[in-house]
């Protein structure tokens, strides 16, 4: 008479929620990500500069800030 399989849980009621959210969340996510991608001549500008400090006229004013 009480057959497990034709039950829905609370457990797998909560499972269930807790997948669909995720997934809504990683859907929300990944649109903007292609959104913000960089055309492609770009990152030629700033693959011939050096990674790595650069003094630039915003860390100068920082630089500024935290003198006594």
């Amino acid at each position: 008479m009480n057959d497990p399989q034709s039950k829905l849980s609370r457990r797998r009621v909560f499972a269930g929620a807790g997948t669909l959210g995720a997934l809504a969340a990683a859907a929300a996510v990944l649109p903007v990500a292609k959104e913000q991608a960089a055309p492609a001549g770009a990152g030629k500008a700033e693959a011939d500069q050096p990674a790595g400090y650069r003094l630039t006229a915003h860390v100068q004013r920082y630089y500024q800030t935290t003198k006594i």
